[in-house]
């Protein structure tokens, strides 16, 4: 259970950060982390930490693909927890 949790976090954490760092990147004009890797991070678990930073960062809140997918991927990373819950850890 304890390892189900860390992973959560760690993986919320870094969606989190990965938004940030883009965000900053894309002040400076500098190397940009790609869409993809974020939707990436977001779908093996982190996307509540990246909706998270799309709010306190402002950042890709106008792509539609951000709005519309982060929000669902975190309906999907609630319902695999759940199960995976159900399945690892009641009997």
């Amino acid at each position: 259970m304890l390892i189900f949790i860390a992973y959560w976090v760690v993986v919320n954490m870094v969606g989190f950060l990965m938004m940030g760092h883009d965000k900053s990147q894309a002040k400076r004009r500098g190397r940009r982390v790609p869409e993809k890797r974020l939707f990436t991070l977001a779908a093996i678990g982190g996307a509540l930490g990246s909706w998270i930073a799309m709010r306190v960062y402002r950042h890709k809140t106008k792509h539609m693909s951000f709005v519309i997918g982060i929000p669902l991927l975190i309906v999907l990373n609630a319902f695999c927890s759940y199960y995976l819950y159900e399945f690892l850890f009641i009997e």
